[in-house]
């Protein structure tokens, strides 16, 4: 093992900024770029990146492990009637898992990546400890979550401090090339947004169509096919109610049915969720008063957690949360720290 630092860069201006901040602090690095899946990126503009500052690259070919990984389980989720988040899979089994195995293979100690998050040792804890950015706005701690003791020990989060705006000004100063480059806001190997017509052509599968009820069993109309919907989901229904209007309330392969409902329907106040992945403790002792967010791109809310079995978590909120959705993460905080994560099993009234 050398005091090689690998960064992960995946030719976006936080990933080059990161590499860039690290080079001034005097690190020597190695540039990986991931191949994930056919027709994704390759490398290109890091590459440039990381020649224009004067380090090596090299590309990695983990197909095998994107799909084994983060594509065969979102679409075995989405087939269960369940929605998952696949930057949550990528982060743990193929960036901080697969990259982070074949950085050390590579020789190198740590590992950089361009995420909005901190990572910090607790001595008094003796526990690594994974915290929000100092800027909310951009912080990805959500899908940081369910990272290891192991894989935070060895990872390194050089734009933690730094606004989006302060990341492209370092990257303008340095002239970099990608300094304007654009965020992608989509699911990196779904870009066109159409899950339902991705799922087709990776499984094969033809996923016909069924009824659509309303909660209390009134016949509505047919759906498309199950892959097709999520929890309160109201565009592209195709159905309407003298009630008014309609969200998905529940997808059942079981029967092939997808239930609706009014908008109010859709809110409950307690979850329990699976996989829990502990951070900042080793278990939560009584219920403990936190505040968590469902996804990713919500504000967090008070509630009580209880740890309930060795990796399984009850959550009651302060007030109901809407659209509480199956295969999704609950992330929980005690301030800026997370203290961990888990996979929404089912949402309680």
């Amino acid at each position: 093992m050398t005091d090689t630092t690998a960064a992960a860069m995946s030719g976006g201006v936080d990933s080059s900024a990161a590499a860039l901040l690290l080079l001034r602090e005097g690190r020597e690095l190695l540039g990986l770029t991931l191949r994930l899946f056919n027709g994704g990126e390759e490398g290109t503009d890091a590459a440039a990146v990381a020649a224009q500052l004067g380090f090596p690259h090299r590309t990695l070919d983990m197909r095998r492990e994107f799909r084994s990984g983060v594509i065969d389980p979102f679409a075995a989720e989405y087939e269960r009637g369940r929605t998952p988040n696949p930057c949550v899979l990528c982060n743990r089994a193929v960036k901080f898992g697969a990259l982070l195995r074949k950085a050390e293979e590579l020789g190198c100690g740590r590992l950089a990546t361009g995420h909005y998050a901190r990572a910090d040792y607790d001595a008094g804890a003796g526990r690594w400890l994974l915290k929000k950015a100092a800027h909310p706005d951009k912080d990805q701690s959500y899908v940081l979550a369910m990272l290891t003791q192991e894989q935070l020990s060895r990872v390194l989060f050089p734009l933690g401090e730094l606004s989006k705006e302060e990341v492209r000004a370092v990257a303008q100063e340095a002239g970099l090339a990608n300094a304007k480059r654009k965020e992608s806001q989509d699911i990196c190997f779904i870009p066109d947004g159409d899950y339902g017509a991705f799922l087709r052509r990776h499984t094969g599968r033809d996923y016909p169509p069924g009824p659509f009820v309303f909660e209390d069993g009134t016949p509505l109309g047919r759906h498309r096919g199950i892959v097709d919907y999520t929890v309160g989901q109201r565009r592209g229904l195709g159905v309407s109610s003298s009630s008014g209007r309609l969200y998905v309330k529940e997808v059942r392969p079981a029967d092939n049915t997808v239930v609706l409902s009014d908008n109010a329907a859709l809110f409950s106040r307690s979850l329990e969720g699976s996989a829990l992945n502990l951070i900042a403790c080793s278990r939560l002792d009584g219920p403990v008063r936190l505040r968590a967010k469902i996804r990713y791109r919500m504000a967090e809310q008070p509630c009580t957690v209880e740890q309930t079995g060795e990796d399984t978590v009850r959550l009651a909120f302060d007030s109901p949360q809407r659209a509480v959705t199956p295969g999704q993460s609950v992330v929980f905080y005690d301030g800026d720290t997370v203290v961990g994560g888990a996979v929404i099993e089912r949402s309680m009234d």
